[in-house]
């Protein structure tokens, strides 16, 4: 990695600034004649004549209903800054979900302004960093300069893309130190922007922006379902991929697994959509294991949690629960098909009008019922359920929103989300489980080291539900079969 300037954040510099070298740079400086030379003799690369983001008229008419519901304020919604790995490294960009939302940008330091106009309205700007500077040296001096880490859009192309009007972030800060009137912020993202509304903001205010953005997508529309599909059909095929080289993974480690999926989300998407968690043997009982270092043998379950995120920033999240070897045994396949009768009556529930609590209660009672029958609890299943005795074996809910962030619409009041009731257009997951503790002396010894979740993705239609995720088998049978055709 080439290591000869300081990182220097574009946002920060001005036309004349010099640009201090790194220490330890191989370079002891810059030259006036160099400096000359690399300001001329470069070809005009201005874009013309682009086309909009396929999700421009989804985002304008989401601004407009932003707009509808704060009327003459200012509603700020930054995309975020780089965060630094380790010294000069930084983490990829993910910009925020609330303005990714908005937008459809993805471009760092970005930031959503809505200014009120009229008595009811708003007018949007976004304001990017423009093209890196070719008269100043930034272009190839600065760590985040064009020669570094690749072209920008300028202020112009960006309009178009977006469909917004753009302008230099650098001036942000300055603008809405001044500003006057009402604001509210999307905090978290954005220290410096932060910093220039201390004392124009609240932090109430502030939150009630936040959970209106949340709850604004429980509802996907067109292209939010499309793209949902897409990161599905993605997820089936890294999923299919994985299966291929179970006998790698096998000679290596649960990294085979994890690094396998990971190639089928850079090529069709933009990365996976979190951690994937691709847990061999007993660590299938660990809910969220995402160290993936742990030894893959025959013979015993592999649990893999794991989802395609888009371009878009859009992620699936699927869950199979599968036997390394191709066959289940005798006391893998009961606790199997307990996971899967259950998520059966799970989907079942899911359906518009009916509360969003109701799959993961239909999903509760049958395993509940089933650890009854295996002598596990005492009865009746009503006085399980009424207590929550279930709950060391099925541990967590079995379901949540599902769109721009694995676990979406977080934010969103308890009366709209797990009390509120289910519509067209909503995505979710569908996700028993059931985990037997390697060292859970109150189960007999077979089932201790087993655990086992199938999750699929459930859009809710006018009519009743519709799995994205069908095309990744689920029945214990169908699930040996499919692996056996993939093996060859």
């Amino acid at each position: 990695m080439a290591d000869e300037l300081t990182p220097e954040t574009p946002e920060e510099e001005q036309p004349q600034k010099k640009h201090k070298q790194r220490k330890n740079g191989l370079y002891p400086g810059v030259s006036d004649e160099l400096a000359e030379n690399m300001r001329t003799g470069w070809a005009d690369t201005e874009l013309h004549g682009l086309e909009p983001i396929a999700q421009a008229a989804h985002t304008a008419a989401r601004r407009a209903a932003l707009s509808a519901r704060f009327p003459g304020e200012r509603l700020v919604v930054p995309a975020g800054r780089l965060k630094t790995r380790s010294n000069d490294t930084e983490y990829p960009f993910r910009a925020s979900t609330e303005y990714a939302y908005l937008t459809g940008d993805q471009t760092e330091n970005g930031v959503l302004v809505l200014e009120p106009s009229g008595e009811t309205g708003h007018t949007a700007t976004v304001y990017l960093l423009p093209r890196s500077d070719r008269e100043n040296g930034e272009f190839w001096l600065s760590g985040q300069g064009e020669l570094w880490v690749g072209r920008r859009h300028s202020l112009a192309e960006a309009e178009q893309l977006l469909g917004i009007p753009a302008k230099d972030v650098r001036k942000l800060a300055e603008e809405l130190t001044e500003a006057e009137g009402p604001v509210r912020n999307v905090r978290g993202h954005d220290s410096l922007i932060e910093s220039a509304l201390t004392d124009k903001v609240t932090k109430e205010r502030d939150e009630e922006l936040r959970v209106y953005l949340s709850e604004a997508r429980a509802v996907k529309d067109e292209f939010e379902i499309g793209e949902l599909q897409k990161a599905c059909d993605s997820t089936v095929r890294g999923f299919e991929d994985v299966v291929k080289v179970l006998d790698k993974a096998e000679a290596t480690s649960e990294r085979y697994i994890e690094g396998t999926f990971f190639l089928r989300a850079r090529v069709e998407g933009n990365d996976v959509g979190y951690g994937s968690i691709c847990a061999a043997g007993p660590h299938a009982c660990t809910l969220h294991w995402v160290r993936n270092d742990g030894d893959v043998r025959s013979g015993d379950l592999l649990l893999l949690d794991a989802g395609v995120e888009t371009h878009s920033l859009y992620t699936a999240d699927v869950t199979r629960t599968l036997p390394i070897n191709g066959t289940y045994t005798d006391i893998q396949r009961k606790i199997y098909d307990a996971v899967y009768e259950s998520q059966e009556a799970g989907i079942a529930a899911v359906k518009p009008g009916a509360k969003f609590r109701d799959f993961h209660d239909a999903s509760q009672h049958v395993l509940a019922e089933k650890l009854v029958e295996w002598g596990l609890l005492e009865g009746p299943v009503e006085r399980v359920l009424e207590l929550g005795l279930q709950r060391r074996w099925t541990l967590h809910g079995t379901g949540h929103m599902l769109g721009m962030d694995v676990h979406d619409c977080a934010a969103a009041r308890t009366e709209a989300y797990v009390d509120g009731t289910l519509e067209p257009g909503m995505c979710l997951t569908v996700e028993p489980g059931l985990y037997f503790q390697a060292d859970d002396l109150t189960v007999p010894e077979e089932y201790r080291g087993i655990g086992v979740r199938i999750e699929d993705d459930i859009l809710v239609t006018e009519d009743g539900n519709r799995n994205l995720s069908a095309g990744l088998p689920r029945a214990s049978a169908d699930v040996e079969a499919w692996m056996a055709r993939l093996k060859g």
